[in-house]
C-alpha cells in the first residue's frame, strides 16, 4: 500500500543551483590542496583548483541576482579526490574546503540570506581511505570491519585488481554492506550529525542500496529535520522509490536525456521531444 506523500512544500517554490565546490570559487588560498592550478586552468579529471565554502559565501550576492534559492553541493566530506565521492570521513568537512566550523557558519548564513542547502550524500560506497576499509586490508578476516565489506578471497588486494565488491567495478570505491546493522548504525549516525544543520539529501547511486535501507533512513532524517528534502540519484523508471516511505523525487535524468536529444544532438523532432515528455509524466501520474 503507497504511503502517503509528504513533500516539503518549500521545494515546490525552489530553484536549485548546482555546485563542485573545487571548481566554483576560491575564497580562501590557505587551504588549498596540494598542487592546486591557478584558477582558470584547463581542468582535468584529477586536478585541484582550490575552491571552498569560503568562495561560495562570498557569492551567494550572484546566486541571488540569478534568482537561485536553494544550493546542491556535490560530495563535501574528506576525501581524497577533486569530486570527493570516494569518502576517507563522513564526520570531518573536507580540509581543503574549509572546517566543520566553518560548515556550520556557511550553513547559518546560506539559509539566513534565503537559501536552502542539499548535501550529496554517498552512501554506497566509499574510498580506500576509509578507515574501517585500511582496517579490513591491514588485519584481514579478523578486522572487526571485514563484514562491512563483500570481500571475495584473503588477503585484501589493492584497487588495480579487486577482489572485493566495488561500484561499477572501480577497486577505488569499496561498496558498503548498508544493510548490516553494523554499517546502517554508523550511516545513520553520519545523517544525524548533518541533517539538523541542512534542508535536504541528495542520495547517490540510490538504486544500489537496499530499499529498507533507505526506508529507515527516511524515517530518521524526517524525525531529525521534518521539513528534510530527500531526493534519489535514479536513472530510469523512480517509482519504486517514490511510495512515500523512501524518496520525495529523483534527480529527472529521463528528462535531461529527452532535452539532449532534442536540443543539442537534433536526434529527434518536436514531435519525438513531446513523446519522450509524456511518456516520463505517464510513469508518475
Amino acid at each position: 500500500m503507497r504511503a502517503a506523500v509528504n513533500v516539503p512544500a518549500w521545494v515546490k517554490d525552489a530553484v536549485f543551483y548546482q555546485i563542485f565546490p573545487d571548481r566554483f570559487a576560491n575564497g580562501d588560498p590557505s587551504n588549498d590542496p596540494a598542487g592546486a592550478e591557478r584558477w582558470g586552468a584547463p581542468p582535468k579529471g584529477n586536478n585541484f583548483f582550490g575552491g571552498d565554502l569560503q568562495g561560495i559565501m562570498d557569492h551567494t550576492g550572484h546566486l541571488q541576482r540569478l534568482g537561485v534559492n536553494a544550493l546542491y553541493l556535490n560530495p563535501i566530506f574528506e576525501a581524497t579526490s577533486n569530486h570527493k565521492y570516494n569518502t576517507k570521513d563522513y564526520l570531518r568537512f573536507d580540509p581543503s574546503f574549509g572546517t566543520n566550523a566553518l560548515f556550520d557558519r556557511f550553513s547559518s548564513h546560506v539559509r539566513e540570506v534565503g537559501f536552502r542547502l542539499v548535501l550529496d550524500g554517498v552512501f554506497n560506497h566509499v574510498g580506500t581511505a576509509f578507515a574501517p576499509f585500511e582496517d579490513v586490508v591491514k588485519n584481514g578476516d579478523r578486522s572487526p570491519y571485514a563484514s562491512w565489506f563483500n570481500i571475495f578471497s584473503w588477503p585484501v588486494k589493492g584497487p588495480r585488481e579487486p577482489n572485493y565488491e566495488c561500484w561499477w567495478g572501480y577497486g577505488s570505491l569499496p561498496k558498503l554492506m548498508a544493510q548490516h546493522p553494523e554499517v546502517k548504525e554508523y550511516l545513520l549516525s553520519v545523517a544525524k550529525q548533518w541533517t539538523p544543520k541542512i534542508d535536504g539529501w541528495r542520495l547517490d547511486v540510490a538504486n544500489e542500496v537496499p530499499h529498507e535501507f533507505w526506508k529507515e533512513f527516511r524515517t530518521a532524517v524526517r524525525g531529525w529535520n521534518p521539513e528534510c528534502y530527500i531526493v534519489g540519484e535514479l536513472w530510469e523508471d523512480a517509482s519504486p522509490w517514490l511510495q512515500g516511505d523512501e524518496f520525495d523525487a529523483t534527480m529527472n535524468y529521463r528528462f535531461r536525456a529527452a532535452c539532449l536529444e532534442f536540443f543539442t544532438k537534433d536526434a529527434i523532432d518536436a514531435a519525438g521531444f513531446d513523446a519522450h515528455l509524456t511518456s516520463t509524466r505517464a510513469l508518475y501520474s
